[in-house]
């Protein structure tokens, strides 16, 4: 049975250009919609609902849910810290729809993948912060905005040992792409670092409590197709959704 995956999208309020301007809009990258539809799963684009019951019986319908990357910011204030950098910041609407959808698909077993942003969102809504801006607050860091195509690799990642990113990967390291300012500062009580890069940059972080939650910050959408690991992402992601599905 293939599994339904709920794949959150960007919203732009009215305030954004390039994303229709003056009337409220959702969009996506269809990259996220991909790599789910060819490697076995039925993505379902999801309304950022407002209403609590709206958003529980929505999860319902889901096997699993994938939180994909964005291009502004959570609000700092969203953990305890005002804005020191003049980045733009997530609609509210979005913010509350995924950080609500973090807990209840954690109450709920639910597999949950976040990529980028999204890796973000569930460390802050598990109680972590966050770099504002990796550049400005960490002592040589990487590039960690490449300046090449997202489908290039950019740098290694060491991947922990007994985590369960390593029991999908199946490598002590590997290569990731890199297009993000921001990072995981302080990880969540709740939840563990799975991922580290040479910088010491929280590259993925997982919880141990739960059978498949997870949250990378790189950007295995653009090269699942050509490189093995990134592919297993997905399917490990999609087998733990299937299994839900089946049940």
């Amino acid at each position: 049975m293939k599994p339904i995956i709920g794949v959150t999208p960007d919203f732009n309020a009215g305030d954004r250009k390039e994303w229709g301007g003056r009337e409220p809009t959702y969009f996506l990258r269809a990259r996220y919609i991909r790599a789910i539809e060819e490697l076995g799963g039925i993505p379902l684009v999801l309304p950022l609902v407002a209403a609590p019951t709206a958003r529980r019986r929505l999860l319902q319908q889901l096997d699993g849910l994938l939180l994909t990357g964005s291009g502004p910011d959570l609000p700092p204030s969203l953990y305890g810290e005002r804005q020191r950098y003049p980045f733009g910041v997530v609609s509210e609407r979005r913010a509350s729809f995924e950080l609500d959808m973090v807990h209840l698909a954690g109450q709920a077993e639910i597999p949950l993948l976040g990529i980028c942003g999204g890796m973000q969102t569930m460390n802050v809504a598990c109680g972590g912060s966050l770099f504002q801006d990796i550049a400005s607050q960490v002592a040589k860091p990487l590039q960690h905005r490449q300046s090449t195509p997202a489908t290039n690799l950019s740098h290694a990642v060491t991947v922990a040992p007994g985590s369960l990113l390593r029991r999908i990967v199946r490598s002590r390291s590997m290569q990731v792409n890199s297009s993000h300012h921001q990072s995981v500062k302080v990880v969540a009580p709740s939840l563990m670092a799975s991922a580290l890069a040479p910088d010491g940059i929280v590259e993925a972080i997982e919880s141990p409590a739960h059978a498949f939650f997870l949250g990378i910050q790189w950007h295995p959408e653009f090269l699942f197709e050509r490189h093995p690991l990134h592919r297993r992402l997905f399917k490990a992601f999609l087998r733990a959704a299937s299994r839900r599905a089946t049940r």
